[in-house]
């Protein structure tokens, strides 16, 4: 069963896959390597994309083995083709359908925010329980009711599921979604979900950064 502490599903230390942490930092790394590219940077070493970050040369390397053999000793690394292999190693070199259950304010926000299409995400179906909003059109998406979920997730070929619903109603939502067919779920409702370990969970508590936050600041204590 899985909880919101499996932030990455099926992606670990032991067989050889990069950790949570790697996966993390290739996410960072790709976004500096776009900065670079839109620098006109051709070649990138280890050190530049450590320095960046604030990471050790020796991390970043370690990190980019994931990928397979890539750059040279004292040469460094071609920018495009680590930014194709870390797109491909992320699984963002292709199109990812969303389906979004729960239409409030984080949903209308998360429709607003063309950065998604940008990394190649569609939200292609809404779902929402209140009779007040099922029919309506938001952002040129029709909210269809939660009984509907199987059928237009079907049509829409939605892999993965958004819960953005209250903390009561997420576990339901979760595993309609997934009888519905969606591989992963990214939960932004303040309860631990359980789903089957087929099915990939990331969960997405701001209280929870905040708390965090509050504790590194509180260690530091005041100048």
């Amino acid at each position: 069963m899985s909880t919101g502490d499996d932030a990455i599903r099926g992606v670990r230390d032991h067989d050889g896959r990069p950790s949570r942490a790697s996966v993390g930092r290739l996410s960072l790394y790709l976004r500096r390597l776009e900065g670079f590219l839109r620098q006109g940077l051709l070649k990138v070493s280890s050190g530049q994309l450590g320095e960046a970050l604030g990471i050790t040369d020796a991390q970043v390397r370690k990190d980019l083995t994931h990928l397979g053999h890539l750059g040279q000793p004292g040469i460094g690394y071609p920018v495009r083709e680590l930014v194709g292999a870390i797109r491909r190693g992320l699984g963002i070199d292709r199109d990812w359908a969303v389906a979004v259950v729960g239409v409030g304010n984080l949903a209308r926000a998360l429709l607003r925010y063309r950065g998604f299409q940008q990394r190649g995400f569609r939200i292609v179906a809404l779902f929402d329980s209140d009779p007040g909003k099922v029919g309506q059109v938001v952002d040129g998406l029709k909210v269809h009711p939660p009984e509907a979920m199987a059928e237009v997730i079907a049509a829409t070929g939605a892999e993965l599921g958004v819960v953005a619903v209250p903390s009561e109603a997420a576990q339901g939502v979760a595993d309609a979604l997934v009888a519905a067919g969606v591989r992963g779920v990214l939960n932004f409702a303040p309860v631990v979900l359980r789903l089957p370990s087929t099915v990939s969970l990331v969960s997405v508590d701001l209280t929870v950064q905040l708390e965090q936050l509050a504790f590194l600041v509180q260690m530091h204590g005041p100048e």
